[in-house]
């Protein structure tokens, strides 16, 4: 499999890619970096996006993430590895990734358990993270954005 088009080589493409980030830059201050890192990786191993995977599993561990919990995030409700914030965090990302397979959407016990640990403006901010990335692992895997060549620190090079 062949990309279709290189996202980071086409000019209109960067534009996005910027865009893209300058949202991700306004949630940033909101959330704990390695929360977005999981909630990042997670939505990309439901959407089966193998770029996004590659980027974010090596941005966490480059951050200094375990490889213990960076394997164990597909299996987190099957693990002791992650708080009860963080949990409450990967649910929201499952159902509001999978909006399709449930006919509720996200569940008021998910949206309850997420908003016991995050106020408002950190739902907010989660929502669109969710949000983001759900729309980054559809581009991606829409033009064959290929994992397993990235290197941690590039995309902030490239869309800085």
């Amino acid at each position: 499999m062949e990309p279709r088009i290189d996202l980071m080589q086409n000019a209109f493409g960067t534009k996005l890619a910027k865009r893209l980030y300058a949202v991700h830059t306004l949630v940033q201050p909101a959330l704990p970096h390695s929360l977005q890192n999981l909630v990042m990786l997670r939505a990309s191993q439901i959407n089966g996006c193998g770029n996004c995977i590659d980027i974010h599993s090596k941005e966490a561990a480059a951050e200094g993430e375990t490889a213990t919990r960076l394997n164990l995030v597909a299996g987190w409700r099957h693990s002791t590895v992650f708080t009860e914030e963080e949990q409450a965090a990967l649910a929201l990302t499952e159902e509001a990734t999978r909006l399709a397979d449930a006919s509720t959407g996200v569940s008021d016990e998910t949206w309850a358990r997420a908003a016991k640990y995050y106020d408002e403006d950190q739902l907010i901010a989660l929502v669109t993270l969710i949000a983001m990335i759900n729309a980054t692992n559809r581009m991606a895997v829409t033009l064959n954005q290929l994992g397993g060549s990235y290197e941690p620190g590039l995309m902030a090079a490239v869309v800085s």
